[in-house]
């Protein structure tokens, strides 16, 4: 029998006509994540996809290549049967048989309503036969085995269980952003969740090398190798940014030489988007988790760029970042020791209720063109690929 994994998707099936765009999408990641030699073809059938698996792949690789795929909302490893109720009773045994339980269900999803029998009607005949068989009881709410049947017109899908998946969009319908990505906890969590929502990301990292150790911009390597995984080809962008932080600490107030930083870093990361044809900006900022963060403190430093800045964690505690951290994969990256740039010549009593003419009053003190332009020309980009399950 051809093994296959039936593949879920929610939201999508909101998209109305645009549905077959995000769909193909989909399908596209589902093969990046996937080496040829799992996989012989990917179906697009309406409410699912049929992941046909090659004779040699392991479930195992497939399941964990899967559950990284946003836009899947669960799936499950089955076969192709057939129409013959008979063949369904042999073929769902088979599967269930595998399987330890000690109550099961059978649940059926009859989108062909030329089938002769109901979705009741179904479930009826084949959780008698498999009754008899195992000798088993039927628990519909809490059954600890599931055999699913989805009858379509175009074919008969059965599997067993379901996996739960990332959820969300495919990665790539939702056009590029920029991450502004520190060596910290929240920043690589910011930008899995707007992937999350199907943008592409362009990461741009700052760093204060020699001044520094290079640390930090490891530790930032290793978080966008970790979150490639989800979009399977990252561009980076490492800028040195010690020239304009002395700048800042020769020629204005200590109470704002934090927000100044962001500020720039802002600038930097607007030019990076104009150049990678971004359309927002995205960081970890999270309110009033420290002084640069409060409400006053975000609105000054946004008001540099044009462009939109997104703050998926506006709203989180720090305890669920730390869950999602490691959810993710990327908490023990980001709590390895190093010393990032806005660690660097951090005043003692930072502004926390900062005003835009303030913060306006205290660049006309800074020459910058230059330093900017420096910054970008040093700037090392790096690419990375993600190798297929």
């Amino acid at each position: 029998m051809q093994r296959i994994s039936v593949i879920h998707y929610g939201e999508i099936a909101l998209k109305g006509q645009n549905r077959v765009f995000f769909e193909r999408q989909l399908v596209k990641n589902i093969k990046r994540a996937l080496a040829t030699h799992h996989y012989t073809k990917v179906e697009r059938l309406r409410g699912r996809l049929i992941l046909y698996l090659a004779a040699q792949a392991s479930e195992a690789t497939v399941q964990t290549a899967l559950q990284q795929v946003f836009g899947i909302t669960h799936f499950g490893f089955g076969v192709i049967s057939s129409r013959d109720l008979d063949i369904i009773k042999r073929d769902g045994w088979d599967l269930l048989r595998s399987c330890s339980f000690d109550s099961f269900r059978v649940d059926t999803r009859r989108a062909d309503k030329k089938y002769p029998l109901n979705s009741m009607q179904v479930n009826r005949e084949v959780g008698g036969h498999l009754k008899e068989l195992c000798g088993k009881p039927v628990d519909l709410s809490a059954a600890d085995a599931a055999l699913h049947i989805e009858i379509t017109d175009t074919g008969v899908f059965l599997y067993v269980g379901k996996i739960p998946g990332l959820r969300g969009l495919p990665v790539g319908v939702s056009e590029r952003a920029v991450s502004l990505l520190s060596s910290g906890i929240d920043s690589p969590v910011a930008s899995h969740m707007m992937m999350k929502r199907g943008v592409n990301l362009v990461y741009a990292h700052f760093h204060s090398q020699p001044f520094t150790s290079p640390d930090s911009q490891e530790n930032a390597e290793k978080l966008v190798e970790t979150l490639t995984r989800f979009q399977y080809a990252s561009k980076a962008y490492f800028i040195p940014f010690i020239d304009i932080q002395k700048e800042i600490m020769a020629n204005s107030p200590a109470k704002f030489r934090v927000l100044l930083y962001r500020r720039y870093m802002v600038r930097l990361s607007e030019r990076i988007a104009r150049q990678e044809k971004a359309r927002a900006l995205v960081t970890g900022e999270n309110v009033a988790q420290v002084a640069s963060q409060t409400l006053s403190n975000i609105r000054v430093v946004g008001e540099v760029t044009q462009l939109p800045i997104l703050r998926p964690l506006a709203g989180f505690d720090k305890d669920e970042i730390v869950q999602l951290a490691r959810r993710i994969g990327t908490y023990e990256i980001s709590t390895a020791p190093d010393e990032d740039c806005c660690s660097l010549f951090v005043p003692d009593n930072p502004a926390t209720k900062a005003q835009p003419h303030w913060l306006t009053e205290a660049e006309t003190g800074l020459s910058m063109d230059a330093l900017l332009e420096d910054a970008m020309a040093r700037a090392e980009i790096k690419t990375f690929k993600h190798t297929a399950a």
